[in-house]
């Protein structure tokens, strides 16, 4: 498995212009949603058939906005695992600063024996020298400025002062880093905020045909149901057939890596049908789309950061045609992604007021919007 080189905490700037246009886009979406719901009703329709069409248009306007979420959620996401990179340099770089001073107190002591050294010498010019010294900085400079303390004890003192430098510059670089993240994740929570209450201003619209809307829920749950039972059915038999024989063939940029090596990994993942969509959720109590894959791969060893598009930087590419079960396929410019189960479908979280749940592959926005798939 080939892991993603770390994201440059630069990038902040790119980041919130990328969710500043895919808001305004939102923002337009919504609008359009709104004068769809405000046009006049023709005369002498079927009020029964006005209802259904205007759910079905309302449900298509909720779901192009809420893939826009999903991708500012995934932004967010990968904002969050920027800082903890930051985070984990930080500490590194506490526990160097910490052997640092103890290296600098050794340099003490050994100055202290030449010190006690010179006295017993009795070299009174360069004891006046260096115990006039007001502070440490003082002392070091007053070392640098007498000739008679031997090169070695000179060369100590550089060693040290050169790593407490480092060290500085390396904590004022890397907390400057941290407050640009921290101010990245803090706009894309005020983004996502904002459409979240155009979702609840949605919502309240869609109860004045709720009727409607739980009659498609009612069809959606009978048809989950549908395919689950024909994905179980055919991995059971997946399972029981022999292993395919691999061709040797190469897995670099041709799209056909070897055979998968995590199938498994479809089992896990089909177990948490139904559980609702979470912000930011990466456990069975709730999953965003990166979350589910994370948490999935990682009950079969893979450890992959919650995000889609740094999965994406992840394992092999592999073409549409070679899918096998346990590939990971992603969407919307890797602003989603989900677990591949084989028969053109594929499992996935799929946005907010939604459960994880099976898709079809070759179908309406996932074939619109499919961007490939990674071999793990």
């Amino acid at each position: 498995m080939t892991a993603s080189r770390s994201p440059c905490p630069r990038h902040g700037a790119t980041v919130r212009a990328s969710v500043l246009r895919r808001t305004g886009r939102a923002a337009t979406i919504l609008v359009a949603a709104l004068a769809t719901l405000l046009v006049a009703t023709p005369a002498g329709a079927d009020p029964a058939s006005e209802k259904q069409a205007e759910a079905e248009a309302v449900l298509a306007q909720i779901e192009a906005l809420d893939m826009e979420v999903g991708k500012a959620v995934e932004e967010y996401n990968g904002a969050r695992v920027m800082l903890d990179r930051i985070h984990e340099q930080q500490e590194e770089n506490q526990r160097a600063l910490k052997i640092a001073k103890q290296s600098f107190g050794r340099a003490q002591d050994a100055l202290e024996v030449r010190i006690h050294q010179l006295y017993t010498s009795g070299d009174s010019s360069t004891l006046e020298i260096l115990l006039g010294a007001t502070s440490i900085e003082d002392f070091l400079a007053r070392v640098d400025a007498t000739s008679r303390v031997s090169e070695q004890d000179a060369r100590i003192v550089d060693e040290i002062r050169a790593v407490r430098a480092e060290v500085k510059e390396r904590e004022a670089e890397l907390e400057a880093a941290r407050d640009e993240q921290a101010a990245i994740v803090a706009e894309l929570e005020q983004r996502k905020a904002a459409i979240e209450a155009q979702l609840a201003e949605r919502e309240a619209m869609l109860a004045t045909i709720r009727d409607e809307i739980e009659r498609i829920q009612a069809e959606e749950r009978r048809r989950q149901a549908r395919l689950q039972a024909q994905a179980e059915e055919r991995l059971a038999e997946e399972e029981s057939a022999p292993a395919p024989v691999s061709s040797g063939g190469s897995g670099g940029g041709g799209g056909n890596p070897p055979p998968s090596q995590y199938g498994g990994v479809v089992g896990v993942a089909m177990q948490f049908l139904g559980v609702p969509y979470v912000w930011g959720g990466a456990s069975p109590s709730g999953f965003d789309c990166s979350g589910l894959v994370m948490y999935a791969f990682a009950q079969v060893g893979v450890s992959l950061p919650h995000n889609a598009a740094m999965q994406y930087a992840y394992g092999s590419a592999v073409s549409k045609s070679a899918l096998q079960a346990g590939d990971v396929v992603f969407f919307n410019g890797l602003g989603h992604n989900g677990i591949y189960i084989g028969g053109g479908q594929f499992v996935h979280a799929p946005h907010t007021g939604d459960v994880v749940k099976i898709s079809n592959l070759n179908e309406g926005w996932y074939a619109s919007t499919y961007v490939g798939a990674r071999r793990m």
